[in-house]
């Protein structure tokens, strides 16, 4: 499970974040949140995870030293974008694995 919030807006740029659990009992291993921007935003940041983006869509995944989430642990990644007109939250979606 992936939920974001915004940390902080200004005229051009916004900073997000992103908390990602497991709901699970079991272990994981490894996740990927995909952050979908809105039209006019872009991510160009992401720290405590390894982002690539194509388009509109960021692939975030954990870094080496938070990927294992035990069962109902969780972790956080952020990230900073910028803005092209006015502001909507970005979508996100998380895959444990």
């Amino acid at each position: 499970m992936a939920t974001y919030k915004t940390v902080g807006q200004w005229s051009n740029g916004f900073q997000g974040e992103v908390t990602v659990k497991n709901n699970g009992s079991t272990t994981t291993s490894a996740w990927t949140a995909t952050v979908t921007s809105p039209s006019g935003q872009t991510v160009t940041q992401v720290w405590s995870g390894t982002g690539s983006s194509s388009g509109s869509v960021t692939t975030v995944r954990n870094a080496s030293w938070n990927g294992s989430l035990g069962g109902g642990a969780s972790t956080v990644f952020g990230f900073l974008g910028t803005i092209s007109g006015s502001f909507s939250a970005p979508t996100v979606t998380c895959v444990l694995s």
